[in-house]
């Protein structure tokens, strides 16, 4: 047997550990009243900063799961059968806990205003399944990791770029004749979100259940982990690192312009997740990490990308952190100067507000705090070598 390219990319660790950081960040500001635009997701249509984060991180999972199907060499079996449902599995209750988690904390201080008992108010707001939100960041994650896992295994990877093409075409066809681009109850997104999950179960935005997760849109989001394994292939294929930047570059340029382009007749929209948003991301996705082989693995310029390798080596469980710690700081209440607040509304209303005299700066400032607290954890992981796996 052949001994296969190898080589793990420091790039890809850090734009992993980017796209992490960034997600905590953007999911953390001090108050959602007052944040810049490039750290708010577009409204409907449009594309943020913002609205990069996750679809990038679903490119690099697509990356990563070839990596990993590679060393099975992409042969069904019981082990990687079990690999693929197991870590399938995990990362899906994990989203769902977090869920319940938040859900429960909020209800228990809602409680609070009842002279319902301690143990009967806890217990009540634990039992919250009924409006428990199914999907989300994680959920998807562990939808798309596992059906692109299985199409890796199943199909010829030549004919992965003919799965994406058809998919996203069938999903333009189902948008286009459901309403699908409209922000209303009669889009074809919500309709059946609505119909399978129940709009107790879903987000609601604006006062709609519109769930920017939710299942139909997920199918094309499946689209940015083929692509990434797609991409994959590109990258492991080869040695050289010139090769390897030249190939994504290509791939990243051809999938930008074509979503841009095609952008005319079909709206760029990360909340029904639009093929246009598929092609656009994936394609900046690629470029990216282009530019950071070229940088760091080409170049040597790595000393400025170790604040990011905390996050990239161990990125869903830094993502688990960032959400729990985000759900207790805004659940935890305190008494300051005799009013009752969360520990959130202290550090940014009390403390960082009258520091920087502007609602908005002081809003940046606890996000990237939030972030520095992060990688802490994340900082004394790297040091241990400890790598925590899903």
């Amino acid at each position: 047997m052949n001994k296969q390219p190898s080589s793990r990319l420091l790039s890809l660790d850090i734009l992993r550990g980017i796209t992490i950081a960034g997600m905590i960040m953007v999911n953390n500001p001090g108050s959602w009243g007052n944040i810049y635009a490039p750290l708010g997701h577009a409204e409907w249509i449009g594309l943020t900063p913002t609205d990069l984060v996750f679809p990038f991180f679903m490119f690099i999972m697509g990356i990563s799961t070839y990596m990993s199907l590679r060393k099975f060499e992409f042969k069904l079996s019981g082990a990687v059968v079990w690999k693929i449902v197991r870590r399938t599995i995990v990362i899906f209750a994990i989203g769902l806990a977090i869920a319940w988690f938040g859900l429960t904390m909020r209800d228990y201080h809602q409680l609070g205003e009842t002279s319902m008992p301690f143990f009967e108010r806890l217990g009540t707001a634990m039992w919250n399944f009924d409006r428990i939100r199914i999907l989300g960041v994680m959920p998807r994650l562990a939808i798309c990791y596992g059906v692109a896992a299985f199409v890796s295994l199943l199909v010829k990877h030549k004919y992965i770029p003919h799965i994406v093409i058809a998919t996203l075409l069938a999903y333009f066809v189902v948008l286009l004749t459901g309403k699908g681009f409209e922000f209303s109850e009669e889009n074809i997104v919500s309709v059946i979100d609505r119909a399978i999950l129940g709009a107790n179960h879903m987000y609601h935005d604006s006062g709609l259940a519109f769930d920017p997760e939710g299942l139909l849109s997920t199918i094309p989001s499946i689209c940015h982990v083929l692509i990434g394994v797609f991409c994959g292939g590109l990258i492991m294929r080869t040695k050289d690192n010139a090769v390897r930047m030249q190939n994504l570059f290509i791939a990243g340029t051809i999938l930008t312009f074509a979503g841009l382009l095609l952008e005319y007749g079909c709206p760029i929209s990360k909340k029904i997740w639009s093929p246009t948003f598929v092609l656009t991301t994936c394609g900046l996705a690629a470029s990216s990490l282009a530019l950071l082989i070229w940088i760091i693995d080409i170049k040597g310029h790595k000393k400025w990308s170790r604040f990011f390798e905390a996050f990239g080596i161990n990125p869903l469980f830094m993502y688990v952190l960032g959400a729990v710690l985000s759900i207790l700081i805004g659940n935890i209440y305190l008494t300051y100067e005799g009013e009752i607040m969360t520990l959130k509304g202290m550090v940014y209303n009390e403390w960082l507000v009258p520091l920087f005299k502007d609602k908005t700066f002081a809003s940046l400032i606890f996000a990237l705090l939030f972030v520095g607290i992060n990688w802490i954890v994340g900082y004394i992981l790297y040091k241990k070598k400890i790598y925590i796996k899903i």
